[in-house]
Parts: structure tokens; C-alpha cells; sequence
């Protein structure tokens, strides 16, 4: 694409202060040590020497690979990957192929697997939900939708809140942050709501990537007013629109805030313990809710 007139020249802002060569919008003073190419926040990766671009990091600049005893991660620790949306697509389609799966075999399949505490359903002819035993309930809700709108936004939602965050944080804390949040927003349904009243659906865990991504942003100190005012319009919605599990909303929220504040701010000497011991503590919570809500239905 041809520059135009009186414009600034490629890789340099209005000023004549660089800006990142992944993000031509974004000024920056941090350039990459291997290939010199201004790089933003978003873009560099510790090494132990300096930042490094992720195209130095994959072997991609014709600079070569970064050596393995010292090959950069993410922000958060994480090894980088050549797509970084992987584990974001597959989520999608998983929860694609539940909603067809619910499509094509009604009512049966979707009150076998949605959250429900305790109550007789009338096609099964006997009594259902965690209160007896079938925790299992707890995860499959999080891939099951009550309709085409609910599973649409709900996408939407997670393919721009959980790609950038996938990316920042690497696939296995990414996969442990969605499970923990949406986990989280399963047991505090549970423990709050009406044993009879059914829920599901991938908002808990959606919740908690917003929640993560505010401390994200917070962490790298760019502007946080559209997170948070997509975030208010949400809960807006959790509040004043009929048929929502609010319960789910708020325990995935507060878990997404938590584990997100581990995995960007945990320190280096300890980061996996710390990181990985905050998604034990919100399963541990997960364990005492339902021990205890279960216990009060018993």
C-alpha cells in the first residue's frame, strides 16, 4: 500500500517516535534485541537479555530461532505458539458442536447436562441434578445455550475477549483461567440460586476472561475505559434483563480477577506456583460451595 502525502514514514509516528511494527498506531521506545524493530507492550517478550518480537521468537525474521535455554515466553511465562488462538477456536467449535448436538436431540440432552441443583424432571421420571451426585453438571453447563441469540453473543464475546488473552497468557494458563472462572460461576449458581431453577451457558467463564483481561490492561497500562465500559453494559444486562443466572456472571467475574491478577503479576522465581495455586484455590472454593450446598439440600 502506497503512503500518503505528508504522512509520517513507516514504522515512526507523528513525532518521529517509533511505533510498534505489529501495531503501526502504537509508540514505543522498546525495540527488539535481535532484529531492532520497535516493538509495543503487547508485542515483546522478555528474554534473558532485553525483548524480543514474537516473530524472533517463532524464527520468523530471518534472524533464526531463539535458543532454547533462553527462548522468550509471554507476559505471563507461557511458550509461544505459532497460532495463538488456537485453544480459543477450539472452545468455539466444542461449544458450536454442543449447541447442535442440542439441536438435534431436544430437551432429553440439554436437562441431562445443564446446571440444575435438585429436582424432579418429568422426562427422566425421577429426581436430578448435584445434589445427587452428578457434579458433572457443573462443567458440561458451560458448553451447553438455551437458544441461536445466547450461543451468538456469547462467541462473539470470547472470540475478541479470549483471543488477545490466550495470546498474552499462553494455552495452558489460558485453558486453566476459562475452566477455573467458568467452574467458579457453576458453584456459586449452585450454592445461591433455586435448587429447581436450571442455568447454562459459557457466560461465567467469558466473565472471568473480562475480568482477567481488566487486570491485563492494567498490568501493561493502556487504557481501560473500554474494557470496563463493555464490562458495566454487561452487567447491565446480568441485572436488568430476565432469565440470566447473575450468580454465574459474578462467581466468574471474581475468579477471573483473581487468577488473573496471579498469572500477570506473579514473580519470576515462583511464578508457577503461585499462578497455578491460585486455580487450585478457586477449585478448592468450587469443592466447599457444593459440599455445602449440597449438604443443605441432602
Amino acid at each position: 500500500m502506497d503512503q500518503a502525502p505528508g504522512s509520517p514514514p513507516a514504522g515512526q509516528g507523528g513525532q518521529g517516535v517509533p511505533t510498534c511494527y505489529r501495531h503501526p498506531d502504537r509508540e514505543t521506545g522498546i525495540r527488539c534485541t535481535r532484529c531492532e524493530r520497535p516493538i509495543c507492550p503487547e508485542c515483546m517478550v522478555s528474554a534473558s537479555v532485553g525483548h524480543q518480537c514474537p516473530d524472533c521468537v517463532r524464527g520468523d525474521s530471518g534472524t533464526g530461532p531463539a535458543p532454547a535455554a533462553s527462548r522468550p515466553r509471554t507476559l505471563a511465562g507461557g511458550t509461544l505458539t505459532a497460532d495463538p488462538r488456537l485453544l480459543t477456536k477450539v472452545l468455539i467449535g466444542l461449544n458450536l458442536v454442543f449447541f447442535l448436538v442440542q439441536q438435534s436431540m431436544g430437551d432429553r440432552f440439554t436437562e441431562r447436562f445443564e446446571l440444575l441443583g435438585q429436582a424432579y424432571v418429568p422426562l427422566l421420571g425421577s429426581v436430578e441434578g448435584i445434589a445427587q451426585g452428578q457434579w458433572y453438571r457443573l462443567l458440561t453447563a458451560m458448553f451447553l445455550h438455551a437458544g441461536y441469540i445466547h450461543i451468538l453473543f456469547n462467541m462473539l464475546s470470547l472470540w475478541w475477549i479470549g483471543g488477545p488473552l490466550e495470546a498474552a497468557l499462553g494455552r495452558a494458563r489460558y485453558l486453566a483461567l476459562y475452566f477455573a472462572s467458568g467452574l467458579a460461576g457453576s458453584a456459586l449458581t449452585y450454592l445461591i440460586a433455586a435448587p429447581n431453577q436450571p442455568s447454562l451457558g459459557a457466560s461465567g467463564a467469558i466473565f472471568g476472561l473480562f475480568g482477567a483481561t481488566a487486570v491485563l490492561m492494567r498490568r501493561l497500562r493502556y487504557d481501560m475505559r473500554p474494557v470496563v465500559a463493555l464490562l458495566v453494559i454487561n452487567l447491565i444486562f446480568t441485572f436488568g434483563w430476565g432469565n440470566i443466572a447473575w450468580q454465574a456472571h459474578i462467581g466468574g467475574l471474581v475468579a477471573g480477577v483473581l487468577v488473573g491478577y496471579a498469572m500477570v503479576h506473579a514473580p519470576r522465581r515462583r511464578r508457577t506456583l503461585v499462578q497455578y495455586g491460585s486455580c487450585a484455590l478457586v477449585l478448592a472454593a468450587v469443592v466447599v460451595m457444593t459440599l455445602l450446598r449440597t449438604a443443605q439440600l441432602a
